[in-house]
C-alpha cells in the first residue's frame, strides 16, 4: 500500500509544480485558543503558518495547502492536504476531483512523531464563480480512503466527506470572505462524525500606495476555527465543540 500512496503523492506534485503557479499566499495566524479556553487548549500551538496555492489550467485545477504548527521549542506538527480537478463538462463546473491528506504531529495526546492519520479522497466536484470571479463556490462530495497508521486505533477503513468552499470579495476588492467546511466519517469519534469549519476575514492592503496596482499586497484579519470531534484538548478526547479565533497576516503574491 505504501508503494501506491508514494506513486499517487508523486503524480499530484508533479501536476502541482509543473506549470507556474498563478496565486498563491504565505499565512501567519496567532491563535487564540490557549488565551482564551485554558482549561481545555493550554498545549494548543501559538502560532501556525499557512502555505496555500492555486492553479487553474485547461484541464482543470490544482490546490494545496501546507500547515506548520509551532511550539516555543519550534515546529510541534505539520499538515497537508494536496487535489487536483479534471473538468468533465465544457462549461467547466463540474470536474473530477482526487485529493491525498497528511502529516505528522508532536502532540503529546497523539503521541510522540505519530503521523496524522494519510488518506486518500476522490470524487465529484460542482464549481462556481461569478462573471467577475469576485464570488465563488464549490462543493465536493468524495469517497475517503483512510491507510493503516502506526497507531493500534488508526487502522484502514472507508468513508466519505462533503465539503463546501467559498470566496466572496467586496468593498472594492478591500475585502475578502472566505473559507471551508468539511463534514467527514470516521468511525473513531463519538457519532462516527467530524465537523470542521474554517471562515476566514481579510482587510486587504492592496490599495496603500506601496501595493497600489501590484500583483503582491499583504491582508490583516483573522480566522475561526470551528469543529466539533476534531480538536484533541488538555482534557479528554476528540469529542467536543470549540470555537477557536486567530490574528491573522497574510501576503499575496
Amino acid at each position: 500500500m505504501k508503494k501506491y500512496q508514494t506513486i499517487f503523492l508523486f503524480a499530484l506534485i508533479t501536476a502541482t509544480f509543473a506549470p507556474k503557479a498563478q496565486a498563491q499566499n504565505l499565512q501567519f495566524h496567532y491563535d487564540l485558543g490557549h488565551t482564551l479556553q485554558p482549561e481545555y487548549l493550554s498545549e494548543r500551538p501559538s502560532v501556525t503558518t499557512t502555505f496555500e496555492l492555486f492553479k487553474p489550467d485547461a484541464w482543470g485545477s490544482t490546490f494545496l495547502f501546507i500547515d506548520l504548527d509551532y511550539y516555543s521549542n519550534g515546529v510541534g506538527g505539520a499538515y497537508w492536504e494536496v487535489s487536483r480537478e479534471f473538468n468533465v463538462t465544457k462549461n467547466k463546473q463540474f470536474a473530477a476531483h482526487v485529493e491525498y491528506d497528511g502529516g505528522l504531529s508532536n502532540s503529546k495526546h497523539l503521541q510522540n512523531n505519530t503521523r496524522f492519520q494519510q488518506a486518500a479522497l476522490a470524487g465529484l466536484a460542482w464549481n462556481w464563480h461569478s462573471a467577475d470571479f469576485q464570488r465563488t463556490f464549490s462543493v465536493q462530495a468524495l469517497y475517503k480512503q483512510y491507510f493503516k497508521g502506526e497507531q493500534p486505533w488508526q487502522k484502514a477503513f472507508a468513508g466519505f466527506q462533503l465539503t463546501e468552499v467559498w470566496g466572496l470579495n467586496f468593498a472594492r476588492g478591500l475585502c475578502t470572505f472566505s473559507g471551508f467546511c468539511d463534514l467527514w466519517f470516521d468511525k473513531n469519534v463519538n457519532g462516527k462524525l467530524i465537523l470542521l469549519s474554517e471562515p476566514q476575514f481579510w482587510f486587504n492592503l492592496k490599495n496603500l500606495a506601496p501595493f497600489k496596482e501590484k500583483s503582491s499586497y499583504p491582508s490583516i484579519g483573522t480566522e475561526v476555527e470551528i469543529s466539533n470531534n476534531f480538536v484533541f484538548p488538555a482534557k479528554g478526547q476528540n469529542n467536543r465543540l470549540f470555537v477557536i479565533p486567530t490574528l491573522a497576516f497574510k501576503w499575496n503574491f
